[in-house]
């Protein structure tokens, strides 16, 4: 069997942690959650439940992954916790089937490029959506998207991965930082900025109950949190760097990514009169590209647009697929390149359904946002703060110049905060996924 690769260096494991964490979930779903749960009002909350439960959360899988050195499901029994495998499994299962339909999104924003180029969608933005969101051509499109992401991790860690994502973190922010500065211009900039810098705290008050979930789930999803993902990339890290450094640089590159990407979006809407979050998960593809169409340059603009989310959407699918990918490849004998092409068949044969009908996105948003990732996370809690503590909290100090002090408090607040504060989530979330299933019921019965 081969010996395992490493990061080549500190900045190539931050730049693919980055990548992993600036996926659709900043520029596709933070923009559509934000709008449709208050502006500001979300981003509060959001802003808050990042730095307080994710980059805490963060660490947890950093500490499993470094300290076993092994991909998500085998770190447990590495650690000498066997009977706790079914939690990494939990999360590469969740990895895998997250990948079946974000690549699904990751093929339509290949027809969206093209679209761009050719003016394909200008005329009807909404109609276009429809001819390349399901059927024939969304199949084709996922195909493309799923083979573009096993041909980089199929290349391994250094080549492929780390290759890649230095490419794609730079480029992503300076596309991003362009199109903030030229959404400034534009006549409706200043009411987009007030909805999304000014917090209506009445309505904070009103819809908490149905804010702190989806804004849990949102902070997880692009933290990458409870796909096993950080586990598996903090195996390939090295024993001298600062896991909290680390972290740290990860976070806030992350969520500065995920508001430059309102600085983008909401100027573009407010300019149109398109109304935040109407659009649903189809924001993205059918309120900003009817924008597109009917603005200045947009044809330039709409495919570098398409061309940021497209880069983000890759840098996340190649972790998606490194998790049950690491898995394979440190416990069998057999090539990276004929494992990551294997599971990415049957991932894409996974995703085919959501290809030929997009009806079941948002339940299945809603499932991944508010019942799995806040579940796996937990699990994680339970085991760093409470079974594996000795070896975690050993392992954060490795390379570290945090002190005592900063690990007591993290292990405590692993141990005490974060499973209460997932707990009291996950009964908001189950609560309010009830309801909807209620409405659709009732839906069904009058028709």
């Amino acid at each position: 069997m081969a010996e395992r690769e490493t990061w080549t260096t500190r900045v190539g494991f931050i730049f693919a942690a980055v990548g992993s964490a600036v996926g659709l979930g900043n520029i596709w779903s933070f923009p559509f959650q934000t709008g449709s749960n208050g502006g500001a009002a979300f981003l509060v909350v959001y802003l808050a439940i990042v730095f307080l439960f994710g980059f805490p959360a963060m660490l947890m899988e950093f500490v499993i992954g470094r300290r076993s050195e092994k991909n998500p499901i085998s770190a447990f029994g590495e650690l000498g916790f066997p009977n706790w495998s079914f939690a990494g499994t939990l999360g590469v299962l969740g990895s895998m089937v997250t990948l079946a339909f974000y690549s699904v999104i990751g093929g339509w924003v290949l027809s969206y490029i093209v679209g761009s180029l050719t003016g394909a969608y200008f005329g009807d933005a909404g109609a276009f959506f429809g001819s390349v969101s399901a059927g024939g051509l969304a199949v084709g499109t996922h195909a493309i998207f799923m083979a573009m992401t096993v041909g980089i991790v199929a290349f391994g860690v250094q080549s492929g991965i780390e290759r890649a994502t230095k490419f794609m973190i730079p480029a992503i922010i300076v596309l991003l930082l362009g199109m903030a500065v030229w959404g400034a211009t534009l006549e409706g900039a200043a009411a987009g900025y007030d909805y999304y810098l000014s917090p209506d705290f009445q309505y904070l008050t009103e819809n908490i109950a149905s804010i702190v979930p989806a804004a849990v789930g949102q902070a997880f999803f692009t933290l990458s949190l409870g796909f096993s993902v950080m586990i598996a990339y903090a195996s390939y890290l090295g024993r001298d760097d600062s896991l909290p450094a680390d972290g740290g640089a990860i976070v806030v590159i992350n969520t500065l990514v995920a508001l430059l990407a309102g600085f983008v979006i909401f100027p573009v809407l407010f300019a149109i009169g398109v109304e935040p979050g109407s659009g649903g998960t189809s924001t993205a593809f059918v309120g900003l590209a009817g924008a597109f169409g009917q603005l200045p340059g947009g044809a330039v603009l709409g495919a570098a647009f398409f061309v940021v989310l497209l880069l983000a959407a890759l840098s996340s699918a190649i972790s998606l697929l490194e998790t049950p990918t690491s898995y394979v490849v440190d416990n069998y004998d057999y090539e990276r390149k004929t494992v990551a092409t294997a599971l990415g068949a049957a991932i894409f044969a996974l995703g085919v359904p959501t290809a030929l009908d997009t009806g079941t996105l948002g339940w299945y948003n809603d499932v991944v946002f508010k019942l799995l990732l806040p579940i796996v996370v937990l699990l994680f809690a339970l085991f760093v703060g409470w079974v594996a503590y000795g070896p975690s909290t050993d392992e954060l100090t490795q390379g570290s110049t945090f002190g005592d002090g900063f690990t007591t408090l993290w292990l405590w607040w692993v141990r005490l905060v974060i499973p209460v504060g997932i707990g009291l989530t996950l009964v908001l979330g189950v609560q309010e996924l009830l309801v909807k299933a209620q409405i659709l019921e009732s839906a069904v019965i009058l028709a």
